[in-house]
């Protein structure tokens, strides 16, 4: 067995990674995640009790990665306006789509899977809560009336530009949310209700 470089947890939730989102997490026994991070199958059950302890983690990593790129450009643009910082977002998801390999939402693919497994739950509801809490930072100490409705509008964008880019195969869905949020914006800006 040819050792590969990173500790046995990293080669773990990065082959876990590429291929649970490549294939499915179904679709990929652990055995197979085991020989592809080269690891010993004791190994693994060091880090990881069972399969589904590793599909949590991964989720949470796979989080963390997005959470940490999309930081990154938002403060990239720390001097801009709220909106235009809320609008990257936007535009980093519409990198992600355009990326070789894309295949949706992983926390929604997961979802799908796992419907009742409370770890992998926790894991997707872990994503969850991100974005939210990150348009409501964006804009600002002082929300106007609807700002909740806002946020949720401008999550379900999100949403639903990743599963038209999945689901329909879509290469500018990401933008079409974008010119949306960019209406939903303007509306708390007139002070209008976002409904």
């Amino acid at each position: 067995m040819e050792k590969k470089p990173g500790t046995v947890r990293e080669r773990l939730l990065e082959t876990a990674d590429r291929l649970f989102y490549a294939e499915g997490i179904h679709a990929v026994g652990i055995d197979r995640v085991i020989a592809e991070s080269s690891v010993a199958k004791s190994s693994m059950y060091v880090h990881f009790r069972t399969k589904e302890d590793l599909v949590a983690e991964y989720l949470r990593r796979r989080s963390d990665v997005m959470r940490a790129r999309v930081t990154r450009e938002v403060e990239a643009r720390a001097q801009e306006p709220a909106e235009e910082r809320i609008l990257s977002v936007f535009d980093v998801l519409d990198d992600v789509i355009s990326e070789p390999g894309f295949r949706g939402c992983a926390f929604a693919n997961a979802a799908a899977e796992y419907p009742h497994h409370a770890d992998v739950q926790k894991a997707v509801a872990y994503d969850r809560t991100w974005l939210p809490a990150l348009f409501s930072r964006l804009l600002g100490p002082l929300p106007a009336d609807n700002d909740d409705e806002l946020v949720a509008a401008l999550v379900q964008v999100y949403d639903g530009a990743n599963a038209a880019a999945h689901l329909d195969h879509s290469k500018t869905s990401a933008r079409t949310a974008r010119k949306t949020a960019e209406l939903l914006l303007a509306t708390r800006k007139a002070g209008r209700p976002v409904a």
